[in-house]
């Protein structure tokens, strides 16, 4: 089988998210005005609607078809991994959970994928603060959205989006009773965020802390796996 060629184009011009058309717009329309007023800022303009256009991009990912798998749901950096409560907001703090934080930067691809294959079984918005994503009390303080999903392997995870210091708009496709496919695209944050995925205590994380993450096709974890000698990084 030939190898398929390199396409410049989708690393020059990506596609983007729906929702980017319309920032691109302004932050067009922006730069026009003020390059009528002084060429420099009009260059400035320039800069911020390419990034605009570039934050936006939504890559095709290609998730691995193994059985139960848990795939990381966003773009980032693993920035903690530790065992906690589960979400109250969701009815699962009367067990503990293996929470695994996914920090995304301004930088990263903001589209966020379904962790596993199952159906969406409760959902739940919390307004909120703004503290950087970074900090722990962003998981309790912060504006975010969670979702709790009956596995495909009958386990219950859950996986939250967290609006961050700049992030002021989450948005979430997901509804109860849908179902998903490891992988599919669920939802997007704009402008710096976090995505925080809770998993049983019997199924180990396969990450550590530090490790970047790409939305859709790292692997976190395997849901029906026998139990792996804890990775360092991994709070015990």
């Amino acid at each position: 089988m030939k190898n398929e060629p390199i396409s410049l184009q989708k690393y020059i011009f990506p596609n983007i998210n729906q929702d980017g058309w319309k920032f691109v717009s302004i932050f067009a329309l922006i730069t026009a005005l003020l390059g009528l007023l002084w060429t420099p800022l009009g260059l400035i303009g320039v800069v911020l609607t390419v990034w605009c256009y570039y934050f936006f991009r939504d890559p095709e990912r290609i998730t691995p078809k193994i059985k139960d798998v848990v795939v990381s749901p966003a773009d980032g950096v693993v920035q903690m991994i530790t065992r906690v409560t589960g979400p109250q907001e969701l009815s699962m703090n009367t067990k503990t959970y293996n929470r695994i934080s996914i920090f995304m930067s301004v930088f990263n691809v903001h589209v966020n994928r379904a962790p596993a294959t199952g159906e969406i079984v409760k959902t739940n918005y919390i307004k909120g603060k703004f503290f950087n994503a970074s900090l722990d009390k962003a998981s309790k303080d912060n504006e975010r959205q969670l979702i709790a999903m009956k596995t495909s392997s009958n386990k219950t995870i859950a996986f939250v989006q967290i609006a961050g210091l700049v992030a002021r708009r989450i948005v979430c496709l997901a509804k109860e009773g849908d179902k998903y496919e490891a992988g599919d695209r669920f939802g997007w944050i704009r402008f710096g965020s976090r995505l925080d995925v809770y998993l049983p205590t019997d199924v180990e994380p396969l990450v550590c802390v530090g490790q970047t993450m790409i939305a859709g096709e790292t692997i976190l974890a395997n849901l029906t796996a026998e139990k792996q000698e804890r990775p360092e990084g991994v709070a015990k």
